[in-house]
């Protein structure tokens, strides 16, 4: 199996509430027109937002999960993105669920929910650069 992950789907109560959501963010949506589903392409996988009964239906489940049993995490470049992304989650409808703070592991974290409540971590952590790209690969030795 390869070690990856291609789409995260989030299971939303509202769709229109959750694209406007993410537009409010600056996120471009991909195939804006689908009624049904929206998809937004990030660096090297896709954000899926789908109706939360259609994907309960789909995974043949009865009963919504209580989101938080997963974080979706950013990590940024500077410590002063931390709060910046807060307040842009904030701004587009979310809610602030932890502030920044300062970790013992050396890391400025933070958390936000989007508005079904799916958690979002923001983090500068220097021991985790990220490439030209933005994208975050571990380095070979700690």
């Amino acid at each position: 199996m390869d070690q990856r992950v291609s789409l995260i789907t989030l299971g939303v109560a509202d769709l229109a509430r959750s694209r406007a959501f993410y537009a409010a963010l600056g996120w471009k949506e991909q195939w804006p027109d689908f009624p049904s589903i929206a998809f937004f392409q990030l660096p090297g996988q896709v954000l899926g937002l789908y109706p939360l009964a259609e994907l309960l239906r789909d995974q043949d489940k009865a009963g919504a999960p209580a989101p938080g049993g997963i974080t979706l995490g950013i990590n940024v470049r500077t410590k002063e993105e931390v709060p910046a992304l807060c307040e842009a989650f904030v701004a587009a409808g979310g809610s602030l669920v932890k502030a920044p703070v300062d970790t013992p592991w050396g890391s400025y974290t933070a958390y936000a929910a989007d508005p079904d409540g799916h958690p979002w971590e923001f983090t500068w952590l220097p021991a985790f650069p990220l490439n030209e790209k933005g994208e975050l690969w571990l380095p070979e030795k700690m």
